[in-house]
This record gives C-alpha cells, sequence and structure tokens, in this order.
C-alpha cells in the first residue's frame, strides 16, 4: 500500500531554510520570531447545503435532464480532502465557526429578505434569487457560513491566530440586501467586515479575486470610505455588465472602490501585473487594519464558468503578494473567506496553494496539471489586458492618495 505524501517544508525565504527532519517541518516566522498560525474554518454542514439536481446552472425540466447543480460541494471537500492528504491539516489551527446570529445577518440584509428564506428553508427549499437555488436547513446552513467568516475575524482579532481561511459554503459576495444572487445567500464576506467594524476598526480593505464581479460586497460598501473594495474579475461575465471600471463608489466612498474587469483569456501574467501595480500600491495607500480575501478559486484555466488562465502557482503568488502588504499595513493579519471555483478536480490544487502561502509552508502534493496550464499560449501579459491594467493603475492612484 502507498504511503500517503506528507512531507512538509518551509517556503524558501520564509525563515531559516530547513526541509522537513524526521518529519517535524520548518515553520514560517514572524519579525518577532515567533512561529506563523494559520486557522481555518470547517464544517461538514458546508457539504450538505443542497442546490438541486439541475444541469450546470439550469434547473431540471422535460428537456433539462437531471445532473447536479455546478455550485455542488465536491470541490471544497476535495481541499479539505487534500489538505489532509497533505499532511498541511496537522499544522492549521481548527476554528469551529458558529452560527452568524439574525442580528448580525441583518446588518446587511433586510429582514424581509431573511423571514422568507428562513420560511422555504423551514420548507423545501426554493431560490433565493437569480440562480440561486437551495435546499431544506440550506437557512441555517448560510448562517454557520457567515458565522465561519465572522469567527475567522475574531481568531486573528484576538491574536489566537496569524491569519486564517474560512472554507465555506455557500459562497456569499454577490447577494444583495435584498436577494440572493450567483449561489450566494448571505454576503459572507461583507459581513465579516461588518463584524470587524463592530468590533472597532475604522479602515477595512476587501480583495475579491473571484473571476465574477462581486457586486453584493460593492453595493454594502459604494458610499463607505472606511472600507476599501478591489474586484479583480473577468469583464462582464457575472452578473452582466456589473464591475465596470469607472463605478469607484459614490459620496464620501469615491474612490474607494476599484475595479480591474481583465478581458477574457487572462492569465497568470494579467494578474501579477493587476497585484503590483494596483491591488498591493492601493492598500499601502491606505493602510487598512485588517485585510479581507474573498477567495474564489474560478478564474483558473481549467473553469467551466469563465474564460481565464490562472494556474495554482498563480494563486499562490497572489497570496504570497497580498500577504506581504498585510504585514507591511496591518501586522500580517489577514482573512480570506471561499468564494466559488467549479473544476472539482483542479480547484483543490489552488486551495492548497493559497493555504500553504499563507501558512509559510510547502507540502511534497504538486500540482498535475501545473505544466500544462503554465505553458499555454497567453500567460504573459497581452497589450490589450495591459490597456486595463494601466486604466485602473491611474484611476486609483488618482483617487487614493488623496483621498485617504
Amino acid at each position: 500500500m502507498a504511503t500517503p505524501p506528507r512531507d512538509i517544508r518551509e517556503v524558501p525565504g520564509r525563515g531559516a531554510a530547513a526541509a522537513c527532519r524526521g518529519g517535524q517541518p520548518s515553520r514560517a516566522t514572524r519579525h518577532d520570531g515567533r512561529v506563523v498560525t494559520t486557522g481555518l474554518v470547517w464544517h461538514e454542514l458546508y457539504m450538505w447545503h443542497d442546490t438541486g439536481t439541475g444541469a450546470w446552472v439550469m434547473p431540471a425540466s422535460l428537456t433539462v435532464q437531471p445532473l447536479g447543480h455546478i455550485e455542488s460541494a465536491e470541490g471544497k471537500r476535495r481541499i479539505h480532502n487534500l489538505l489532509q492528504v497533505s499532511g498541511l491539516m496537522d499544522h492549521l489551527v481548527q476554528l469551529k465557526p458558529r452560527p452568524a446570529t439574525e442580528d448580525e445577518i441583518l446588518r446587511l440584509h433586510t429582514q424581509e429578505y431573511v423571514e422568507r428564506i428562513k420560511k422555504m428553508s423551514s420548507e423545501l427549499g426554493g431560490e433565493a434569487g437569480e440562480e440561486t437555488p437551495f435546499g431544506r436547513g440550506s437557512y441555517e446552513i448560510a448562517l454557520l457560513a457567515a458565522g465561519g467568516c465572522i469567527t475567522a475575524v475574531d481568531a486573528v482579532l484576538d491574536k489566537k491566530v496569524d491569519n486564517a481561511y474560512a472554507l465555506v459554503r455557500p459562497p456569499g459576495h454577490h447577494a444583495e440586501r435584498d436577494q440572493g444572487r450567483g449561489f450566494c445567500i448571505f454576503g459572507n464576506v461583507t459581513l465579516a467586515a461588518m463584524h470587524a467594524q463592530v468590533r472597532g476598526l475604522s479602515r477595512l480593505a476587501i480583495v475579491d479575486w473571484d473571476v465574477h464581479h462581486g457586486n453584493g460586497t460593492e453595493h454594502a460598501f459604494y458610499s463607505d470610505p472606511t472600507v476599501l473594495t478591489i474586484s479583480i474579475h473577468q469583464d462582464n461575465n457575472y452578473p452582466p455588465g456589473s464591475g465596470a471600471i469607472t463605478d469607484t463608489g459614490q459620496g464620501a466612498g469615491r474612490g474607494y472602490n476599484i475595479n480591474v474587469p481583465l478581458p477574457p483569456g487572462s492569465g497568470v501574467g494579467a494578474y501579477v501585473a493587476t497585484f503590483e501595480r494596483v491591488v498591493v500600491p492601493a492598500l499601502k495607500a491606505f493602510r487598512p487594519e485588517l485585510i479581507l480575501i474573498a477567495s474564489g478559486l474560478d478564474a483558473s484555466a481549467m473553469d467551466p464558468l469563465a474564460s481565464m488562465m490562472m494556474t495554482s502557482d498563480g494563486y499562490r503568488t497572489l497570496t504570497g503578494m497580498v500577504l506581504a502588504a498585510a504585514r507591511d499595513v496591518c501586522g500580517g493579519m489577514l482573512v480570506a473567506c471561499h468564494e466559488g471555483g467549479y473544476s472539482p478536480a483542479y480547484v483543490p490544487y489552488c486551495g492548497l496553494a493559497v493555504i500553504e502561502e499563507l501558512a509559510g509552508m510547502r507540502t511534497s502534493i504538486e500540482d498535475p496539471l501545473l505544466g500544462l496550464l503554465a505553458a499555454f499560449g497567453g500567460q504573459e501579459i497581452q497589450p490589450h489586458q495591459e490597456v486595463v491594467v494601466q486604466q485602473a493603475a491611474k484611476l486609483a492612484a488618482g483617487v487614493l492618495p488623496a483621498a485617504h
């Protein structure tokens, strides 16, 4: 019987250079010499959220044979499984989620919407809104997902961990105040940010690298100058017509909403350029006290709901860039909340890469598709992508320093 791969080593350049000795990994350390700790939020009930038996995003009917909704548990469960098989799970701090309270949910959502979801969930389920089917019990599971992100924020603010990944489901960044949207019931990362505000933080940043525009997060903070929202997404994918580069906020919040709508086909080069020239400079100019990531892993070259070309190593690089910015501006305090990702075969490698980078460790697990995907033509930034990055960088640089 084959022995599972469990060799873990410290990331080169992140601390004392040493491979695993006697099965004990070297850990990345903070500037004060203390070992970096990464928390993981997980609950089996996240996998029990029922999106039905349609096909892709289409409900089953006389002309659509039942197959299974594309937002299924499989990709998330396989991330969790790979964390265990790799051995990384043994080095993460397990954070037990609690359900968000109704009062916490009402910070964002209307009473009427919450009552509607609660009622349908107690019966047979239904539709929370556009393309957001759910089954019996999903109200309670959605509370647990939002509460999981809040749990991660509390763990970081209370210094139980340095950073955390909330591997939650259902996702949240499309949810609006009065309706669900795009598989999302409650606005998980928005509610986590609002909780941090209640805890006394005065400046927060949300970096959304899900391939779909974070419309719900944008709308929640569009007039709020204390929350910097940055969405890097595929241009005009979902929601249609949402996430224009010129949508920068309104009123007191003008300049604190940054959209980077990358063209279809953008690869690692375009994403890295966006983070180098837009995301990291904006974070350093704004200097938030906590950074949250809406961690959708659906910009990968394998994802069926997008047309981008990201790889697991690309996500590792982006994570490292945001983590370095967090160390520079807020003592490394960072919380990632899981969003989309619809390739069950490939999402686990992207998720593992992100969490390895947060923990400052590398396992012996290799991405079996990395060589193929990295060799795709167009992984370097292309001229038409460069135009978008330059425009976004100019907008951000022209507003943020003056506004802050």
